[in-house]
């Protein structure tokens, strides 16, 4: 007979109390077990001394007999010193799934397709709008020279010097 030392839970729902006892591994979660080695009430605070409570010398019995505990009993027995447990290293474990990667390029190439039509449409805009200034640049020059855009005539080069003359009076 294989013998485990496991977590039985006891308490009201969403309220959890759970007894450390030592069980045939085929047996149900909370059913028939062979001893009792302590509590554990998850609900207390972590650095309260009644959150875990251990017999330790049963527990070293049973570990010593074959006993085999679950991780989360043996997270307890390495914090009371009672057995040593190998820390786990899972390297993989925050690596995304293959649908996820997938979700994300997707995001990505969303993002560099928007990006890239904001950047057309400002170069659209500048480009727009130096054709505009390009219209409108010689005629603003004409008005600041005196001349109004309107009537080309009067600033032209073949003027008579006597309508020069009276330009240069008024």
């Amino acid at each position: 007979m294989s013998v485990s030392i496991r977590l039985s839970r006891g308490g009201a729902k969403k309220r959890p109390y759970y007894r450390i006892v030592v069980a045939n591994s085929r047996s149900p979660r909370d059913g028939a077990f062979i001893e009792k080695i302590g509590t554990y009430n998850p609900l207390l605070a972590k650095d309260d001394a009644k959150r875990v409570v251990l017999d330790t010398e049963r527990a070293k019995h049973w570990l010593t007999v074959g006993a085999q505990p679950t991780d989360r009993v043996a997270r307890f027995f390495d914090a009371a010193g009672i057995k040593e447990r190998a820390a786990r290293n899972n390297p993989n474990k925050g690596v995304p799934g293959e649908k996820a990667k997938e979700r994300a390029e997707e995001r990505a190439s969303k993002a560099a397709e928007a990006a890239e039509a904001e950047a057309a449409s400002q170069e659209e805009t500048v480009d727009v709008i130096a054709e505009k200034l390009e219209e409108a640049t010689p005629a603003d020059q004409a008005t600041d020279e005196g001349v109004s855009a309107s009537d080309p005539a009067e600033g032209a080069d073949d003027a008579t010097p006597a309508e020069g003359a009276e330009h240069a009076k008024a």
